[in-house]
């Protein structure tokens, strides 16, 4: 106990500042995929993606994050055109926004959520459900309890009873025995409540997304509020979502 009270007196605090304090990704880190160069794009560009998250229209390269993996393909084999940021800050609020590349006017976003935080007072809910991911993002969400991360100091708990959850919290792209007891979650929960989707199969189904097994994103079966995407994302783009999903923070993945 002692030699514990000693560490701690010599360390100091180590729990993250996040969001209070920019949270800085370590050198080499794929937070997101960017494109850096997106005109005079050809087809070719499109089979560096294994999940086809890559389209060229009309000699412009769109890139879809909510199906990105991250694998790094499309940097190692374009480096002209792709690029990794180190940034952790990757959530949205629309599944359009995760379409980076294009000059377009983008969908409109859902609502804001700002005024749900006034709702929820200091106290916010979540309730996790598995729809049939691959187990990647479950190991970052355990993250969050840890000392580091330490999401209770944000006034963040996970319940087990979706009548006590304010936000449900979904990964995997939802296979087909999934899709009823996800609804029937989502029903019990009292107003106001947020649906957050974390990975890329929860954003749009992942590689199973072909297969017809899943319904390609838990916006096929529910009305999503914020979209992480990553395959898995970090602890803290995963509480970014959160807390963007509260209201609590404003700010969006940048193009």
């Amino acid at each position: 106990m002692l030699e514990w009270l000693v560490r701690g007196l010599r360390h100091g605090v180590l729990t993250t500042g996040y969001p209070r304090e920019t949270e800085p990704a370590p050198a080499g880190f794929r937070g997101r995929v960017a494109v850096t160069r997106a005109e005079g794009g050809s087809a070719a560009l499109e089979r560096l993606c294994p999940t086809g998250a890559i389209r060229v229209r009309s000699g412009r390269v769109l890139l879809d994050r909510g199906r990105c993996v991250l694998c790094g393909a499309c940097v190692e084999q374009a480096p002209e055109r792709f690029a990794f940021v180190a940034d952790y800050e990757t959530a949205t609020r629309s599944r359009a926004a995760l379409v980076v590349g294009d000059v377009g006017t983008p969908a409109p976003a859902r609502p804001a959520l700002g005024d749900r935080r006034w709702t929820l007072r200091r106290s916010i809910f979540i309730r996790h459900v598995d729809a049939g991911s691959d187990g990647a993002e479950e190991w970052e969400i355990q993250a969050l309890a840890n000392p580091y991360y330490d999401l209770q100091r944000l006034g963040l708990f996970f319940t087990a009873s979706p009548r006590h959850a304010d936000v449900l919290l979904v990964t995997g792209g939802v296979t087909s025995p999934l899709r009823e007891p996800l609804r029937r979650t989502y029903e019990l929960m009292p107003e106001p409540k947020a649906v957050v989707a974390v990975g890329s199969d929860a954003c749009s189904g992942g590689f199973a997304a072909a297969t017809g097994e899943v319904a390609g994103g838990v916006d096929q079966v529910l009305p999503v509020d914020v979209y992480v995407p990553g395959s898995p994302p970090a602890p803290v783009a995963i509480l970014h979502g959160l807390l963007l999903a509260a209201g609590v923070v404003t700010g969006e993945a940048p193009a």
